[in-house]
């Protein structure tokens, strides 16, 4: 019976990365993934998008707050459902300044952009009830501790975004 096996003196060909890879191959040494993340440090680049993303969160965390405390003042509503709710208003206005402003040279189909960008926003508002609700389950104020929130959760929004929704 033949054997669908290349002889052993032939090694197989490795596919190739596609461009669209994040993560490194799985042959990067510790030594290459430092040497990586202290180029992209270097990079003033990153620094300019960090920034323009903060700046940009820093409307997103004031719309946030705002929409948060009227629904709570209000509206009348539990604190979680008005975080979901602020979120929304957040996450429109976050999206519109970071296409258009912070990673406008990574522009992309809107739709896919936009479809990435909520996904991550809403992996961040699920980091974020999480927080809010330890935080206020342990007697903090419900307004205080969504600003704690908002604050511990955009580290890994800034990098879902960076690396995924707005990726070259």
């Amino acid at each position: 019976m033949p054997s669908s096996l290349p002889p052993p003196d032939r090694p197989q060909a490795q596919p190739l990365p596609s461009a669209d890879v994040i993560e490194p191959p799985a042959t990067t040494t510790g030594r290459q993934h430092v040497q990586r993340f202290g180029r992209a440090l270097g990079r003033r680049r990153n620094w300019e998008q960090l920034a323009k993303f903060c700046i940009v969160g820093a409307t997103g965390y004031i719309v946030n707050l705002a929409v948060y405390t009227f629904l709570l003042d209000v509206g009348g509503l539990h604190y979680l459902v008005a975080a979901v709710g602020s979120f929304l208003v957040a996450v429109a206005n976050n999206y519109m300044w970071n296409r258009h402003w912070t990673f406008r040279v990574e522009r992309g189909h809107v739709g896919a952009q936009g479809l990435r960008f909520l996904v991550v926003s809403t992996l961040s508002l699920v980091a974020n009830l999480v927080v809010l609700h330890l935080l206020v389950t342990a007697g903090m104020g419900e307004i205080f501790a969504q600003a704690i929130a908002i604050v511990l959760v955009t580290p890994l929004n800034f990098v879902g975004n960076k690396l995924w929704s707005f990726r070259r």
